[in-house]
């Protein structure tokens, strides 16, 4: 078993993944005297989904200076929204900055974590074989972390190239070769224009059609870094700004669906300016409410479709061949590569046999009806176990940084409170868990999200596992502070109390 390496006594935390909740978890336990941890990375640096998703075009679609974390202000940035490479690198700096390599373990693929009841600790399995004991878990797993493949007839028979944009392969030469695009969601709307000028023929497999605003993204001029890195209070003022202004789309998300179609109508202009062919813009046209499913911003998507060498395909694909796929309506159009953008596994990005709680109770037996967690970090019957970015903190409207930020003040509050008053485990209480769930539901019923689409921030059950149903500033008071009469408190002489 691993344990810490100079005291071999069991970790106080093992932290899972170097994201951006990973690697913030790790900084703020060094701020807090915390130096008996590990993180727990399957690949071989840093960056979470920054670093696994490196297709072309790939960037973000909030703002840089409030998509960052606020301990570590970066005013070198050089866009109002960041590319891949240039965020990727941020983080590498981060975990450099604040010394965070030595405590991270790379190739260490978690396949299993486990609580031991009677010893009140974590075991933690890699794939490799190595075995991480310690008090406490915090995930930083995050939801875009596991691609989502479509279930297609005949897919096993495809002679082709076929990767998911999650894994892009840039040995593949894409130059004259007739590409078949599956999906149209975020990361579809990204690299469709940036390859539809290389390939011969682009067929773009649609099920649903997306929302989509212009991006009022421009380059950060040279004048403005330096003036951020001369004074840095203008650049907390400029992410203040960015951070109000998107507040306020939670009246429209959350508290009134109705000033949605503001938006909308904003979104059905920009369709109408770029796209001038009647059909197209027809099958491009969404029929939903704008926000049921996530807004997309972009400037060169809906030209993109515009060329000659590219077709949106709305017809059901019936069977793919070895080098065609053939929809609904009988046709039959040759390809060389399938590229998925289907983007990721949100419902399911735990499998079952992967946790197991107090009891040797599989999370997924108290998930039947879909992921949930107290203030999206704790889970009843999994002592010291908590989650950053966990069910129902998702966000359609602003940086998800600052809800990691926050659920990472809360862990280390109750880190402080198990050290303080000699606790061994914390165990949210089983109707404070249940309550809270359905609480957020009822909150989340008259939502945009809630308005009849379907969308990966519903599970089949038709239950919102994935959004907070308010502001985030409203979260951040709820995670100010462990409660520890919220929990199940077991002191080290294994009497339980209140």
């Amino acid at each position: 078993m691993a344990f810490d390496q100079t005291s071999q006594k069991p970790l106080a935390v093992i932290v899972i993944g170097t994201g951006f909740s990973g690697l913030g978890m790790a900084v703020g336990l060094k701020k807090a005297g915390i130096e008996d941890f590990v993180v727990l990375e399957r690949a071989e640096s840093v960056g979470g989904t920054w670093r696994d998703n490196h297709y072309p075009g790939c960037a973000c679609d909030v703002q840089s200076h409030l998509y960052s974390f606020s301990f570590a202000p970066n005013p070198e940035w050089t866009r109002m929204y960041a590319r891949q490479p240039e965020i990727e690198a941020y983080l590498k700096k981060t975990a450099n900055q604040y010394d965070l390599l030595r405590h991270v373990r790379f190739g260490a693929n978690v396949v299993q974590a486990r609580y031991d009841d009677a010893k009140a600790l974590w075991q933690v399995s890699t794939a490799d074989g190595r075995v991480f004991v310690g008090s406490v878990v915090v995930s930083g797993m995050g939801g875009l972390s596991n691609p989502a493949y479509p279930k297609l007839p005949g897919l096993e028979n495809f002679k082709g190239k076929a990767f998911h944009s999650a894994t892009w392969d840039h040995s593949y030469d894409l130059a004259g070769k007739r590409v078949a695009v599956i999906g149209t969601g975020a990361s579809a709307i990204q690299f469709v224009p940036q390859i539809a000028g290389q390939v011969a023929q682009l067929d773009l497999y649609q099920r649903t059609p997306p929302w989509i605003v212009p991006k009022p993204d421009r380059p950060i001029s040279e004048s403005e870094r330096r003036w951020f890195k001369r004074l840095p209070i203008l650049q907390r003022l400029f992410r203040a700004g960015i951070y109000c202004a998107m507040e306020t789309r939670v009246l429209g998300f959350v508290l009134n669906p109705k000033l949605m179609l503001l938006v909308q109508k904003l979104a059905r202009s920009h369709i109408h300016r770029q796209v001038k062919d009647p059909v197209l813009r027809k099958k491009v046209t969404p029929d939903y409410t704008i926000g049921c499913k996530r807004v997309l911003i972009s400037n060169d998507y809906y030209p993109a479709l515009t060329r000659a060498n590219v077709d949106v395909v709305t017809d059901a694909i019936k069977e793919v061949r070895a080098h065609s796929i053939v929809t609904a309506d009988g046709v039959e159009r040759p390809i060389d590569a399938i590229i998925y953008g289907t983007g990721f596994s949100i419902q399911t990005m735990i499998p079952r046999g992967t946790i197991f709680g107090r009891n040797g109770q599989d999370l997924l037996d108290l998930w039947t009806e879909g992921p949930q967690a107290y203030l999206g970090a704790a889970v009843a019957g999994f002592p010291n176990l908590f989650m950053l970015m966990g069910p129902n903190t998702g966000l359609g409207h602003t940086s998800q940084v600052y809800m990691i930020e926050s659920q990472i003040r809360y862990v280390l509050d109750c880190l402080q409170t198990m050290r303080r008053r000699k606790l061994r485990a914390v165990e949210v209480r089983r109707e404070v868990y249940d309550r809270f769930n359905a609480g957020l539901q009822r909150q989340l019923t008259g939502t945009v999200w809630a308005s009849g689409c379907k969308s990966w921030y519903v599970n089949d059950s038709g239950r919102n596992t994935t959004l907070w149903p308010g502001f985030t500033f409203l979260f951040r008071s709820k995670t100010r502070h462990f409660k520890p009469a919220e929990y199940v408190l077991e002191p080290m002489t294994r009497t339980v109390k209140a």
